[in-house]
């Protein structure tokens, strides 16, 4: 269906860059926002402020001469993370699992030294990983612990869940699973893999990796499709909350599984890709639209929830 026409893709009801930045970015997205999502230490302070759960903040870095306070950060810890607070697609992540004795280690098992911790660090303030390469803040945040049930269905890495939320509506949404090609990252265009969910059940219904569809989980062979994804409801409860808390009307939000906290609220993306539709196998197009008819609305996160499992399953 994706190789096709654009003819045959409007009629499919897909989604096109231009047509999202226009209609939906543009359209429902206020520039003055932005900075609610853009800015990752700013999105975790106002979740905090709505009761939403995120991972834990050990700290953070504004200034060269603060890198040599990491050491003293993270030295009681098992694992953290590394992320630049106005970084994209997944750009600029360190994920260590394992320290030990002042030693740090990778997923993978490789060793990171101190040395290559500062130099990261160090990049990221630069603003190399940054939207428009502009200074910028390292956050260093507690490890998420991998919840078993998905066990063997990512490699090195921990699952996420993108959900896009539209005026408020959850309306689709997909699993990204690590793989060896993706360096343990849940990033599709890196080589994750991605596993479209179905809004009513949070059963998978669809898997792709490189825009390809597949089976099984090229690491594990782990059967893909038969996931189902636990505390469901919750994960779409947190997600349409974001809307009333961001105030953008169309939304991408990236969660994930604690085995110990449950769901947790990564980030927010006011400009979500496309590629959800392919791990869905179809458009989101019929969804936006479904809701722009129902113009304003007075619905609670309750209610909304409840309607998109009844409009938005893939059974509708």
């Amino acid at each position: 269906m994706f190789l096709a026409k654009p003819s045959d893709l409007r009629r499919n009801g897909v989604l096109c860059m231009n047509k999202r930045n226009i209609d939906y970015i543009g359209r429902y997205n206020p520039r003055k926002y932005y900075k609610r999502v853009d800015d990752k230490l700013t999105t975790k302070q106002l979740a905090l402020a709505n009761n939403i759960a995120v991972p834990d903040l050990i700290g953070t870095v504004s200034e060269q001469h603060g890198i040599a306070d990491i050491p003293a950060m993270v030295n009681d810890t098992d694992g953290f993370v590394i992320k630049p607070s106005k970084g994209s697609g997944g750009k600029g992540i360190l994920v260590v699992t394992k320290v030990e004795n002042g030693r740090y280690y990778k997923p993978n098992g490789q060793e990171v030294t101190p040395s290559e911790v500062d130099r990261h660090v160090s990049n990221v303030l630069s603003g190399l990983f940054s939207l428009g390469g502009k200074p910028d803040v390292a956050i260093v945040e507690g490890l998420i612990q991998f919840d078993p049930v998905f066990d063997g269905y990512s490699y090195e890495g921990v699952p996420d869940i993108r959900l896009i939320i539209f005026k408020g509506f959850p309306i689709m949404g997909m699993l990204r699973l690590s793989t060896a090609a993706s360096d343990g990252k849940a990033n599709l265009h890196q080589g994750a893999v991605g596993v479209g969910i179905d809004i009513a059940t949070g059963k998978g219904l669809h898997a792709v990796q490189f825009d390809q569809p597949i089976d099984l989980h090229p690491d594990t062979q782990k059967e893909l499709i038969s996931i189902q994804v636990p505390q469901w409801d919750t994960l779409l409860h947190t997600a349409s909350m974001a809307y009333e808390m961001s105030e953008l009307g169309y939304l991408g939000t990236d969660m994930v599984l604690d085995k110990n906290k449950g769901p947790l609220l990564l980030e927010l993306n006011a400009r979500p890709g496309l590629a959800i539709q392919i791990a869905n196998g179809r458009g989101i197009l019929p969804n936006l639209r479904h809701v722009e008819k129902m113009g304003n609305h007075n619905m609670t996160v309750e209610e909304r929830v409840a309607y998109a499992k009844i409009h938005f399953s893939a059974n509708s």
